[in-house]
């Protein structure tokens, strides 16, 4: 058996061996260059939200997870890693998101087009047909960021305008690019984004242009099988490659994923739904409390944001007092007091969001689009603190995202057959001294190293002359 005690080999090829020491390390043998087994012994293993294995194993074979319980036989041919003080969690879905996602060069020069009101599908925005894996770098930054923080599987969309293409979901372990995709076309991408000086150039207009498609797209549909059936004296439907990408979403085999940051677009989102009747995921929504009714009685799958507003920071007592005694002789103060009320309430809301979903019992998962990684981990904790519970936060990283994208099977909880998608801390996830250590994907594993950071300029050491 090998072993390494919280410690990483790393095999460059088969006839380098290369041994990696920790300063608490203690025994680490010469290993075969080749080996997909693993074992996470004697660690706290989260196997799902609410369910805990104490000092449990976890055995890891060509990328599955072949078995989680306590006392697993151990195979001789297994890479050990102590987990000790170690906690496992399966790994964290991005609901949405555009991670290693280069965006399109824009044309130098933007021609009118000759008819405004009835422009190319293309200059307006309209591009259902297009496939975010053209656009997917493996070597793109943003893949280590985030798997860096326990991120391994997200469901990544391409920039565009309302209809900017098909999403995919892909495995974060910056592979070769068809390597990396779990579930292609995933999902139709839409905004309530408006064309520049052309149709459609209100979000009215977005909504109208949408019913047309999609109405186009289900005529279009039904005279192609009526063709497809018998072509004798039928003119040939051709081909329309805007309605033909409508056809999946007309058949319920795809769902639109429709990114809906404030209340009302999402109430504007959700009636499109009800009217049209396609399956629908609501996503990056930031302000979403007062939808939590008509949720609850809705079919629709949600990703609330991981972007939060900055908080307030704390002035003192000092600093209240000078500000409660001019607000009684400076009239303006006294409307600038209440503004700030009102910002401050609307940022609790905002921070407990996901708290109120909670407790009113609708299942959501989270979205990356707008939050850099760096404050994801703080984000979580601010959202915890205001309501929600660590098993609830639990479930919108895995289970709920795994739920919403059709990969319950595969994904979001640490269960024998599953995809070996783990993350292993040093302390429990959503406590503010914890750090990722390890990141399994597919089985293939990363050991995450703190970033470094600089000194600030007057503790930097003095140049030698």
């Amino acid at each position: 058996m090998r072993s390494i005690d919280r410690a990483l080999p790393w095999i460059f090829s088969v006839a380098l061996i290369a041994i990696v020491t920790l300063g608490h390390a203690q025994d680490v043998r010469v290993l075969p260059a080749v080996s997909r087994t693993f074992v996470i012994s004697n660690a706290t293993v989260i196997q799902g939200p609410g369910r805990k294995i104490d000092a449990g194993t976890i055995l890891i074979r060509d990328g599955l997870i072949a078995a989680v319980g306590k006392g697993l036989s151990i195979p001789p041919d297994a890479t050990m890693i102590k987990g000790d003080s170690l906690y496992v969690y399966a790994g964290f879905i991005d609901g949405l998101s555009r991670v290693g996602v280069n965006k399109p060069k824009e044309e130098a020069t933007k021609e009118k087009p000759k008819d405004p009101g009835n422009p190319p599908a293309k200059a307006a925005g309209i591009t259902p047909y297009q496939d975010v894996r053209s656009y997917l770098n493996p070597s793109e930054s943003t893949i280590e960021e985030w798997r860096a923080i326990g991120f391994t599987a997200a469901n990544i969309v391409p920039y565009g305008g309302m209809l900017p293409g098909s999403g995919a979901v892909i495995f974060l372990h910056g592979g070769p690019v068809d390597k990396m995709v779990v579930v292609p076309k995933s999902t139709m991408y839409s905004e309530l984004t408006i064309a520049e000086r052309m149709y459609p150039n209100t979000i009215l207009g977005v909504l109208a242009k949408w019913k047309e498609l999609y109405r186009q797209a289900s005529l279009s549909k039904s005279y192609s099988s009526l063709y497809a059936s018998n072509r004798s004296g039928l003119e040939s439907p051709g081909a329309d490659r805007v309605l033909e990408a409508f056809y999946p979403v007309i058949e319920k085999q795809t769902a639109v994923l429709f990114k809906a940051e404030k209340n009302l677009d999402a109430q504007r989102v959700l009636a499109l739904k009800d009217q049209l009747g396609f399956n629908l995921i609501v996503a990056e929504l930031k302000e979403g409390w007062d939808l939590v009714p008509m949720l609850k009685s809705s079919t629709t799958r949600v990703f609330l944001s991981l972007d939060l507003p900055e908080a307030k920071k704390d002035k003192g007592k000092e600093d209240k007092e000078k500000r409660d005694d001019e607000a009684m002789i400076i009239p303006d103060s006294i409307e600038r007091l209440a503004l700030e009320k009102r910002i401050e309430d609307f940022r609790t809301l905002y921070v407990g969001q996901a708290a109120t979903f909670e407790k009113a019992a609708v299942p959501f998962g989270f979205s990356g689009l707008s939050v850099k990684s760096k404050d994801v981990q703080a984000n979580l904790r601010r959202m915890i603190k205001a309501g929600l519970s660590e098993d609830g936060a639990l479930a919108a990283l895995t289970t709920n995202p795994a739920q919403s994208l059709g990969l319950s099977d595969r994904l979001g909880t640490i269960d024998p057959g599953k995809i070996a998608n783990l993350i292993i801390s040093h302390k429990p996830y959503f406590n503010e001294k914890s750090k990722v250590q390890y990141v399994f994907i597919e089985g293939q594993i990363f050991k995450i190293t703190a970033p470094k950071v600089e000194k600030p300029e007057g503790e930097k050491k003095p140049e030698k002359r």
